[in-house]
Order: structure tokens, then C-alpha cells, then sequence
């Protein structure tokens, strides 16, 4: 059984590797995957605190953030395959105003 406090680490380190990747990075697909990794990343403290503490709130919590996440993954790729087909980049510094 792992301690929860190292679980915990890695789930913190987990989210800021996703904070450090949206502020560093300009492709939108890796500002993608970085907001991807910071939900994966609260939904394994959620499932953590939940297990420690014996309840299934955390899982139940963590299995909503997934459906969102995935939703949101839908929309976000949809619009970057667009913005992609019409700019020939997606560089989100090109990409300032969501004008065409």
C-alpha cells in the first residue's frame, strides 16, 4: 500500500508539470494534452483522499471530471483541427482573437 502523502506528491507534481507545459509551450495541441494531464492529475489526489478516508465521493467526483475532460477533448480538437484548416498553424500565439 502506498503512503497517501506520496501519492499526493506525485499528483502535485503531476499538475504542475500541466501548468508549466500551458504557460511554456505555443502549440495548442500541447496546451491540450497539459490541461489533460493537470484533470488526470486532480483526479488522482481525488481518488487518494477518497481511498484514505473510505468513501467513494473522490471516485465519483474523479469519474465526472473524466466525462467533462473528455467532452471537453472533443470540442478542443474540433476547433484546433478548424483553426488548423484555416491558418495552416496552431501556434496560439498566432492565434490571438477568435476572428476569421
Amino acid at each position: 500500500m502506498i503512503p497517501i502523502g506520496q501519492v499526493l506528491a506525485i499528483s502535485a507534481v503531476l499538475f504542475t508539470l500541466g501548468v508549466v507545459g500551458v504557460l511554456i509551450r505555443r502549440s495548442a495541441l500541447v496546451v491540450f494534452m497539459s490541461i489533460e494531464l493537470m484533470l488526470n492529475a486532480a483526479n488522482l489526489a481525488f481518488v487518494a483522499l477518497s481511498r484514505a478516508h473510505a468513501g467513494m465521493e473522490g471516485q465519483v467526483f474523479a469519474f465526472f471530471v473524466m466525462a467533462v475532460a473528455a467532452a471537453e477533448a472533443a470540442v478542443g480538437l474540433a476547433i484546433i483541427v478548424a483553426i488548423f484548416r484555416r491558418r495552416h498553424s496552431t501556434d496560439v500565439d498566432q492565434v490571438a482573437l477568435l476572428k476569421w
